[in-house]
C-alpha cells in the first residue's frame, strides 16, 4: 500500500508543478488544480478502503503528513478560486484593503484553533494516535471536521484541520505577495530599470525548478556575500532568462511543503554534472 501511496503522491505533485509552471490566470490555475487535487484524493480514498497500514505509526503518518500535503491543495484552490472571483477591480488603495481584509479572516481560523494550531506548529506528538487514527475521535478534542463520522475510512479528527492551515499559510504568502506587488509597483519598475538589458536566453525547465535554484543560492549566501535579498535574485533571473516566476514564495513553499525529495531539480543538477564527469573521464 505504501508504494501506491508514494506514486500517486509523486504524480500529484509533478501535475501541480507543471500547471504551476505553465497556466498564468490564476482563475484557471484554481479550477484546474481543484479537477487534480480531487481526482488524487479520489485515488488514494480508494487505496485506504481497501488495504491495512503496516502499523499504527504508518497510520498517522498518512493522516497527519501526506494526506494534508494533498488536501490542503484542494482547500487552497478553492480558497483563491473565490478570493480572485471577488477581487476588485477598482484602485490600488481597495484592492490592498480587500487583500487585508482576506488575511484577517484566515488569521482568524487560527486564533479560533490556536490550542491544535500550537501542538501542531511545535512538532507535538503526545495527542497524535486521538488525531490522527481513523475511530479514535473524541469529540472532547473540538475536532474541525465532521467528515470523520461518515467518512470514516477516509478521515480522522484533525487531519482536516492540519490542512486547512497548510492551505491558509499558502494564502496568506499569496494575498502579501500580491498586496506588496501592487504596492511596491514604481519600486518594482525602477528596479526593473536596473536589469534593462536582457539576455536571448531563454529557461527551458520548468519555473520551480528555478525557484529551487534560486532559494539554494539565497540560502548559501552565494550572490553578494548574502547582502542581496530573493526579491534581487528573482529579478535578475527572470530577466536573465525571460521569465516570469509569478508568485515565487508560493512556488517555494510547494517545495518545502514536498514529502518526497524535497531538492528534486538540485539533486538532477548534480547528477547530470557527475554523469557529464564520468563521461568526459572515458
Amino acid at each position: 500500500m505504501e508504494k501506491n501511496i508514494i506514486r500517486i503522491v509523486r504524480e500529484f505533485e509533478a501535475k501541480i508543478e507543471l500547471l504551476e509552471s505553465e497556466i498564468e490566470n490564476t482563475i484557471n490555475k484554481a479550477e484546474e488544480g481543484i479537477k487534480i487535487t480531487r481526482k488524487t484524493l479520489n485515488k488514494l480514498r480508494e487505496v485506504i478502503s481497501n488495504s491495512e497500514f503496516k502499523s499504527i505509526k504508518s497510520e498517522i503518518n498518512f493522516f497527519k503528513n501526506i494526506k494534508p500535503l494533498i488536501y490542503s491543495k484542494l482547500i487552497y484552490y478553492v480558497k483563491l478560486f473565490y478570493i480572485e472571483s471577488k477581487r476588485p477591480r477598482g484602485s490600488s488603495k481597495s484592492q490592498i484593503k480587500y487583500f487585508n481584509s482576506q488575511i484577517d479572516k484566515l488569521q482568524n481560523y487560527f486564533n479560533d484553533n490556536l490550542e491544535f494550531y500550537h501542538y501542531y506548529r511545535r512538532g507535538a506528538t503526545f495527542l497524535d494516535e486521538h488525531y490522527f487514527l481513523r475511530g479514535k475521535a473524541d469529540i472532547r478534542l473540538f475536532p474541525n471536521s465532521l467528515a470523520f463520522f461518515y467518512d470514516h475510512q477516509f478521515a480522522t479528527s484533525h487531519d482536516t484541520t492540519v490542512s486547512t492551515i497548510i492551505a491558509y499559510d499558502m494564502l496568506i504568502i499569496y494575498l502579501k505577495t500580491e498586496a506588496d506587488k501592487i504596492e511596491n509597483n514604481t519600486g518594482m519598475e525602477i528596479g526593473l530599470n536596473t536589469f534593462q538589458k536582457q539576455s536571448d536566453m531563454m529557461w527551458s525547465a520548468n519555473k520551480t525548478d528555478l525557484v529551487e535554484l534560486i532559494y539554494a543560492l539565497y540560502a548559501l549566501r552565494a550572490i553578494n556575500r548574502g547582502t542581496v535579498d530573493i526579491k534581487e535574485i528573482a529579478l535578475m533571473f527572470e530577466n536573465m532568462f525571460n521569465v516570469e516566476l509569478g508568485d515565487y514564495y508560493r512556488t517555494y513553499l510547494e517545495v518545502r511543503s514536498r514529502k518526497i525529495n524535497r531538492t528534486k531539480f538540485l539533486d538532477k543538477l548534480r547528477e547530470a554534472l557527475l554523469q557529464k564527469m564520468d563521461e568526459q573521464d572515458q
